[in-house]
C-alpha cells in the first residue's frame, strides 16, 4: 500500500509542477512582449518569441502528462506514456523554427534598421524574466529526475537555455544601451537566434532516441546492481533483460535461470520474488513479465543450491550480473 501511494503521489506531483511552469510561462511572455512593444528591440523580440514557445510547449506538456498517466485500456495494451515524448518532440520543432523566425528577423534589421527606444525598462524586464525562468527550470529538471519524466527534464534544460540566452541578452542590451550601435541589436538576434535553433535541434535528436525505444544502459544497470545486491542462492543467472519506460511506467522483460529441479509453484515464487524486489526500489509503475529457464545441468559451477543430487561438478563461483551478461539474448549452455 505505502509503494503504490508513493507513486500516486509522485504522477500528482508532475502534474502539479507542469500546471505551475504553464502559468508562469503565461506571465513571462506577457512580460516579454510588453518589453518588445515598449523597446522595438529585435534582440528583445528573441526572448518574446521564445516565450511563445514556452508558453505553446507548457500547455502541450501538461496535456501530455495528464494523458501519459492515464491507466492502460484495451486500445493501449501498454498505456499512454509515449505522450510525453511526442510533447517533447514538438517542443523540440517548435523552438528549432522560433530560432530559425529570430535569425531571419535579425537579418531583416540589418538592412532595414528601426528606432530603439525605452531600452533601459526593456532591460530590466528582460533580467527579471530570465531569473524566474531559471528558478522554474530548476524546480523542472529537480523534479523531472525525481519522477523520471522527460517531458519535464527537457522543458526544464529548455527554460535553462531561455535563461542563458537572456544573461547574454541582457549584456548586449546593456552595451547597446551605451554605445547607440544599432548593429549591435541585430548581431544580438544572430547569436542567440543561433543557440535556440541548436537547442531546439538537441531535444529533437534526444525526444527521438526515446521514440525508437533506445536502450537506456545506464537505467538498465541500475536495475542490474539492485538484482546483483539482492540475490537469493536459486537464482542462478539472468538475462535477455529489456526496459522500455512509457510515460510512469518500466516495461520490463527477462529470463531467470533456476535449478531444474525446482517446482513450477517454486519457480513461480522465485519470479515473484524478482518482481517485488524491483517494484520496491523504484517509484514507478513496474509491468513485469519474467520467462524462467531450467539450468540444463550446464550451471553446476554457478550454482549454489546445496540439495541437488544431479550435479555435473561442484561450485566454483557465481556469475556476475554485469551490463553486457544480462542483456545478452541467449547464455551459451557450457
Amino acid at each position: 500500500m505505502a509503494i503504490r501511494n508513493k507513486k500516486t503521489n509522485n504522477k500528482n506531483l508532475k502534474l502539479r509542477v507542469q500546471r505551475i511552469i504553464a502559468i508562469f510561462s503565461v506571465l513571462i511572455f506577457a512580460g516579454k512582449l510588453t518589453a518588445y512593444f515598449l523597446t522595438n528591440s529585435v534582440g528583445i523580440l528573441t526572448d518574446a518569441l521564445e516565450s511563445t514557445v514556452n508558453v505553446i510547449t507548457g500547455f502541450i506538456t501538461l496535456y501530455a502528462v495528464y494523458v501519459s498517466l492515464k491507466p492502460k485500456d484495451e486500445n493501449h495494451p501498454f498505456g499512454h506514456g509515449k505522450a510525453e515524448f511526442l510533447s517533447a518532440s514538438i517542443e523540440g520543432f517548435l523552438i528549432t523554427i522560433a530560432g530559425l523566425i529570430i535569425i531571419f528577423e535579425a537579418i531583416k534589421r540589418l538592412f532595414i534598421p528601426v528606432q530603439i527606444t525605452q531600452l533601459d525598462i526593456g532591460i530590466i524586464i528582460v533580467a527579471v524574466a530570465g531569473l524566474l525562468n531559471y528558478l522554474i527550470g530548476w524546480y523542472s529538471i529537480r523534479i523531472g529526475k525525481q519522477a523520471n519524466s522527460i517531458a519535464l527534464i527537457s522543458g526544464g534544460k529548455h527554460l535553462h537555455s531561455d535563461t542563458y540566452s537572456s544573461i547574454g541578452l541582457v549584456i548586449g542590451l546593456v552595451l547597446l544601451y551605451y554605445t547607440k550601435l544599432a548593429w549591435l541589436d541585430s548581431a544580438i538576434g544572430l547569436i542567440f537566434g543561433t543557440v535556440i535553433v541548436i537547442t531546439g535541434l538537441k531535444i529533437l535528436r534526444e525526444t527521438t532516441s526515446n521514440l525508437m525505444d533506445k536502450a537506456d544502459f545506464k537505467l538498465i544497470e541500475q536495475f542490474g546492481k539492485i538484482i546483483e545486491d539482492n540475490k537469493p542462492d536459486e537464482w542462478i543467472d539472468i538475462h535477455n533483460f529489456k526496459l522500455i519506460k512509457y510515460g510512469n511506467a518500466y516495461h520490463i522483460n527477462c529470463d531467470l535461470v533456476l535449478p531444474w529441479n525446482l517446482y513450477l509453484s517454486e519457480a513461480h515464487e522465485e519470479g515473484e520474488k524478482l518482481k517485488k524486489l524491483l517494484v520496491s526500489n523504484f517509484r514507478e509503475d513496474i509491468v513485469f513479465n519474467v520467462h524462467t529457464d531450467e539450468c540444463f545441468k550446464k550451471y553446476c559451477k554457478h550454482c549454489k543450491r546445496k540439495d541437488c543430487k544431479e550435479r555435473t561438478t561442484g561450485f566454483v563461483t557465481r556469475l556476475n550480473f554485469d551490463l553486457e551478461r544480462f542483456t545478452k539474448e541467449k547464455i551459451e549452455k557450457s
